[in-house]
């Protein structure tokens, strides 16, 4: 088969929860451990860092693979979904896996996938911890997907734990109190194994004591030696050390800052756990590779031996496993600067709060349920006066707390309402409707309800020079997306049959909702044709939207010069 083939082939035999959602969620372990006993168990044969929690896994995942590889380790890193390239789950040192790999895997593996019959997030993950294992990488930074503690990732027995922040999301499967979700989220949270919790709420922090406690890593109080479970937001100090000795991250957008401090809090833990036992490896250790296409395997596969993970009183992880040498790597303050400095640029991190083009200034967002949205609109609501228009293109999958994300997004917007291209879309029209009901209108820029010191800021900055404006980025050299200001704005809408007036467009006059599109590409083609240089655009609402968007030819091919 063809790399082509071989995805037609995993979406066509197995369901996929980014696609046809609720029906391809699989809870439990069985068919994980199956899998992973046919591959030789693979991720026993590095070590590993666990994330979970409902929003920022990604960002925070990204930032502690960056400062690990920065320190000199070879780092498999683990993420889903992905915005436009199946590989981009699966990355080595921030190389995504090649696709003769997937081809590779899944032609050796069909008739037991067949057999087995597990999901698409399954299968991926075991290609995932395979190619980790065959690639011998030091260390995997492994996120969840869906939950903890019946996640197909939670197989592993990490030398850390993380968990970022509870919210409500999937409440049909995790159930309806945040105390609920925290549960299901701290199954990840294993026996002598350090944890680090993002954020301190006073309805989940009981649920993870508890199970610190259950686990031997909670001493008699929070400030004991004997615990190991910190509370990123409630570390002073190495908040203020971070922001003395590592000012800069190439991640932007106000909600980041608790994932930077929930992973610099969690490279603090590491860095204890491997300064006091590196990683390295044991005599005559193997790794079973699977054959290579063409080759016979007569008999069992190899034996692969467990992990050895010892925790002494003292709390420090000491760990054996069969990877490179532990000289030259050194996780320290200079490693983790370098690291968040750079850290779409080493990794490939794409769609978070990313500028990719700058007139009209245009960013995007994976921001998808309330309890991330609302960072996102108060960042918006801050720029808005900066800015002539402020223009949001949006859609959202159907199963995600619509009523409450409708009630957060700024009102004085002109809005253009579209829907990702997969079954758990969520109409655009009757998105559209949701927020006409809510009460939210777009209108003319002199029809807007603002007040007089946001018109006058906005005048002052629109009488200053255009490169005086804030440009908020992922950062340069963030998969490439950004573009010139010479490139910019005039693609016609006709590419996409999309009509070039506002009255064929329904309009955006007072009294009006905003507009909805069928595909993300004609919303695209609406908003740059109505927009001036001095605009600001969002796309926004869905990984699948913000994944769309970013193959868009109004996103990747050269525009013409600036419409005046």
């Amino acid at each position: 088969m063809s790399y082509e083939q071989t995805l037609q082939y995993l979406y066509a035999s197995q369901p996929a929860f980014h696609i046809v959602g609720s029906s391809a969620y699989k809870p439990g372990l069985e068919n994980t451990r199956r899998l992973m006993a046919h591959l030789g168990n693979p991720h026993e044969r590095f070590a590993s860092v666990h994330i979970a929690g409902t929003n920022g896994k990604g960002s925070t995942s990204h930032l502690i693979a960056a400062s690990l590889q920065c320190a000199g380790y070879r780092v498999g890193l683990y993420t889903s979904p992905h915005l436009v390239d199946y590989r981009e789950r699966i990355r080595i040192n921030g190389a995504m896996i090649p696709k003769e790999e997937v081809v590779r895997f899944v032609e050796d593996n069909r008739a037991f996938l067949e057999e087995v019959k597990p999901s698409f997030f399954e299968t991926t993950m075991a290609l995932a911890f395979w190619y980790f294992a065959q690639e011998q990488v030091d260390i995997a930074v492994v996120e969840c997907g869906l939950g903890g503690r019946l996640d197909s990732t939670n197989i592993i027995t990490p030398i850390l734990s993380v968990i970022t922040n509870i919210g409500f999301d999937h409440t049909e499967f995790l159930g309806d109190t945040l105390a609920k979700i925290a549960y299901e989220k701290s199954g990840i949270i294993k026996p002598g194994v350090p944890c680090v919790i993002g954020e301190t709420d006073p309805e989940t922090m009981p649920v993870f004591l508890a199970k610190a406690k259950e686990c031997g890593i909670l001493g008699e109080g929070l400030e004991t030696t004997d615990c190991r479970i910190w509370f990123a937001d409630q570390c002073g100090y190495l908040r203020r050390k971070r922001q003395r000795d590592i000012p800069d991250c190439q991640l932007h957008g106000i909600y980041q800052e608790k994932n930077i401090q929930t992973a610099y809090v969690a490279l603090s833990a590491l860095q204890q756990t491997l300064s006091n036992s590196p990683l390295r490896a044991p005599q005559k250790s193997k790794i079973f590779r699977g054959p290579r296409k063409g080759e016979n395997l007569t008999g069992d596969a190899p034996t692969v031996s467990r992990a050895v993970i010892n925790t002494e009183r003292s709390g420090v992880l000491n760990t054996k496993f069969p990877t490179r040498s532990s000289q030259h790597k050194v996780l320290n303050t200079k490693s983790i600067a370098l690291a968040f400095s750079q850290v779409c640029t080493l990794t490939g991190l794409r769609g978070r709060w990313e500028t990719v083009r700058e007139h009209p200034l245009t960013i995007c967002d994976t921001g998808h349920n309330a309890h991330g949205i609302k960072y996102v609109a108060e960042q918006l609501e801050q720029m808005m006066p900066h800015y002539r228009n402020t223009r949001i293109i949006f859609g959202m999958v159907a199963d995600k707390d619509i009523s409450e994300v409708v009630k957060l997004l700024p009102a004085n917007a002109i809005y253009y309402f579209t829907q990702p291209n997969n079954h758990r879309a969520f109409p655009a029209e009757k998105l559209k409707r949701m927020f006409e009901d809510e009460g939210l209108r777009t209108q003319d820029k002199r029809q807007n309800s603002i007040s007089d010191e946001r018109l006058r800021i906005k005048d002052e900055r629109l009488n200053s020079s255009a490169n005086e404006l804030p440009r908020p980025a992922c950062g340069e050299g963030a998969g490439g997306g950004a573009t010139s200001e010479t490139q910019v704005t005039n693609l016609s809408p006709s590419l996409f049959g999309v009509p070039t007036s506002n009255a064929q467009w329904g309009g955006f006059r007072e009294g009006r909702g905003g507009s909805s599109f069928p595909t993300i590409d004609e919303a695209l083609a609406a908003a740059f044709a109505e927009a001036s240089p001095d605009d600001l655009i969002f796309i926004g609402g869905s990984n699948y939207v913000v994944g769309a968007a970013l193959q868009s030819p109004y996103l990747t091919a050269p525009l013409t010069s600036p419409k005046e």
